[in-house]
């Protein structure tokens, strides 16, 4: 089990940045994990090389797309074609993906405390790895979800048995035409439930998990507290950086710690109790946990 006792987590220059953030978090009253694609990156869930080249060979022969995220911009001609590429992206990064090591490992080290997740992935790895899913706010959407296009109402639609019968039923880059989702208001088609524009539908249950998020940063804006950001990119640093950084200012007993190879400078105003560490996550996470052994 983790140590309870209070101590300060800065107070050995000699620690490296990693030594400094598992005493963090050995002795944080709570912990704030921010994620973004990196931590799946880390997992191996990557949207180029083999896993791209093997399962969308004919989109890339077509199109010569050089990955996931460029092939799921383009504005296909068809709403078929548009289906047989994006049930496919969904299929393999939601329903038939492994559960990543890192997510395993970080859920070994914050499942015994005072935690939430606020992430801008949509693949839903932390509730397929066992995180509570009443403290995990997916701010962008979910793979697993459909919204109207237009849309004509502030609801979501499960897309699981729809998406498996794309997958089996398309031929040539098409699914049959009676595939094509459409909405059971209005009958306009479907899209995906990922904010991309201002049509993103925030539903009930957004709702209700916000305010979740934001009652427990409301009840921890004190004490010993670990903002933990992990793989997050400059795309949207309003969403999990930047909130980072005003809470670990505002608390003086906070530790805000990034994890990423990429580098990115920390603020001033919080440098005697911010962390930067410029290394796999998955490897820093198994140095953190002791390769999560108990």
């Amino acid at each position: 089990m983790y140590s309870r006792k209070k101590t300060s987590a800065f107070t050995e220059p000699s620690w490296t940045p990693t030594e400094r953030l598992k005493q963090a978090v050995e002795t944080a009253e709570a912990i704030v994990v921010g994620a973004g694609a990196g931590l799946s990156a880390s997992s191996g869930l990557l949207y180029s090389g083999p896993r791209f080249e093997t399962h969308f060979e004919d989109f890339i022969e077509k199109y010569h797309f050089p990955d996931m995220y460029t092939a799921g911009f383009y504005p296909y001609l068809t709403l078929e074609e548009y289906w047989a590429y994006w049930s496919r992206h969904i299929y393999w990064n939601r329903y038939d993906r492994p559960v990543g090591e890192a997510y395993r490992l970080l859920l070994e080290m914050v499942g015994r405390r005072e935690y939430f997740v606020l992430t801008t992935n949509v693949d839903h790895c932390f509730q397929d790895t066992g995180f509570d899913e009443k403290r995990i706010f997916a701010t962008q959407g979910d793979y697993g979800l459909w919204q109207c296009s237009l849309p004509c109402c502030q609801r979501t639609f499960k897309n699981e048995e729809s998406v498996r019968r794309m997958v089996e039923l398309q031929r040539n880059m098409r699914i049959p035409g009676e595939l094509v989702p459409r909405c059971p208001v209005c009958g306009r088609p479907l899209t995906m439930h990922l904010r991309c524009d201002d049509r993103f539908v925030q539903d009930a249950a957004w709702y209700a998990t916000q305010t979740r998020c934001m009652d427990f940063l409301s009840r921890h804006r004190t004490g010993r507290v670990v903002y933990l950001e992990l793989g997050v990119g400059g795309n949207t640093p309003a969403i999990i950086k930047y909130p980072f950084w005003r809470l670990t200012l505002e608390n003086p007993d906070a530790v805000y710690a990034c994890i990423n190879p990429e580098p990115w400078p920390l603020p001033e105003e919080i440098a005697s109790r911010a962390l930067w560490i410029g290394a796999d996550i998955k490897k820093t996470l198994e140095e953190i946990t002791d390769g999560g052994a108990e």
